[in-house]
């Protein structure tokens, strides 16, 4: 026997992780449009933008527009990879911080042109600081199952870079199967240890969907105990330095599985598909999710 958790937190990550690797570039105003329809959906949980350079990733370099121009609405994260982002975001007012770190070394190199241990001594006195200030900090960890360089990543290796997080008093981890090569057996198991392990911290799962196998990862997470998840409207995302990786799990589809089996969110579905909407012209994929192309059936009929 098992059972579910009655209410689940979206943390919708289409602005951020759904756009930066978009090659069409996308207007503030059509950003700020997609993030106001997400809202009025329901989603009070949000990463907004990402204040990274600019050379690297040009889709994020109206980031500080966006948090000035946002309406103000539940938690906003904004992604801070180093010391300057995350000047630069409080400039501008950001309220809940977010910073990364690779399990796996290769990964951290071609990212950020750092070894993992190295990335943990720079974040170190930069979470350390934002604590003081009362700040959010929210730590994605990522490669925590594969790596596209080192293949499959030990779960004694994720645990120890979560506790590390853990110790220096983060808020929240989001835990990340980055290139979506996870099965959902290897999903239960290690958030059953990181559960377990790591009790007085939010544990979020972040899922690509590369094999098709998210929505199946998202239960086994369930099952261990995660409540929380993030997801992507549209299933836009894939990270630029990750070959292979595919988009996130669609929000859409995760919010349809979770009413069906009884599972609240606090999200209307139909105004979550309105928003998917908004951003498809925008984007140089086709957006073709169960659940938007549902939508979109029903508004032709």
């Amino acid at each position: 026997m098992f059972s579910l958790p009655n209410n689940v937190t979206i943390i919708e990550v289409g602005p951020r992780d759904g756009l930066q690797n978009e090659k069409n570039l996308v207007s503030t105003e059509n950003k700020l449009a997609f993030i106001h329809a997400l809202q009025a959906s329901g989603i009070q949980e949000m990463e907004i933008t990402s204040f990274v350079s600019p050379k690297w990733v040009p889709q994020m370099s109206d980031a500080a527009d966006i948090v000035e121009f946002v309406q103000k609405q539940g938690r906003q994260f904004v992604l801070t990879p180093n010391s300057k982002g995350v000047e630069r975001a409080i400039e501008v007012g950001a309220k809940s911080m977010a910073v990364f770190v690779g399990v796996s070394n290769s990964f951290n190199m071609k990212n950020i042109n750092k070894t993992t241990a190295q990335s943990m001594a720079g974040l170190k006195p930069v979470i350390s600081n934002l604590k003081q200030q009362g700040y959010f900090v929210r730590a994605c960890i990522s490669t925590a199952f594969y790596c596209p360089y080192e293949g499959k990543i030990s779960i004694e290796d994720t645990l120890s870079l979560c506790k590390e997080f853990a110790s220096w008093g983060v808020d929240e981890l989001s835990v990340a199967d980055t290139i979506g090569m996870a099965n959902p057996h290897e999903s239960y198991s290690l958030f059953s240890h990181l559960i377990k392990e790591i009790p007085n911290v939010l544990m979020t799962a972040h899922f690509h969907d590369t094999r098709k196998m998210g929505i199946a990862n998202i239960y086994a997470a369930l099952l261990a105990g995660v409540s929380r998840f993030d997801t992507s409207a549209g299933g836009l995302g894939g990270c630029p330095f990750a070959p292979g990786a595919t988009g996130n799990v669609a929000t859409e589809d995760v919010v349809n599985m979770l009413h069906t089996m009884g599972v609240q969110t606090g999200i209307n579905l139909d105004l979550l598909c309105e928003a998917v909407s908004i951003i498809a012209p925008c984007v140089s994929r086709p957006i073709d999710t169960g659940m938007f192309r549902l939508y979109e059936i029903q508004q032709q009929a």
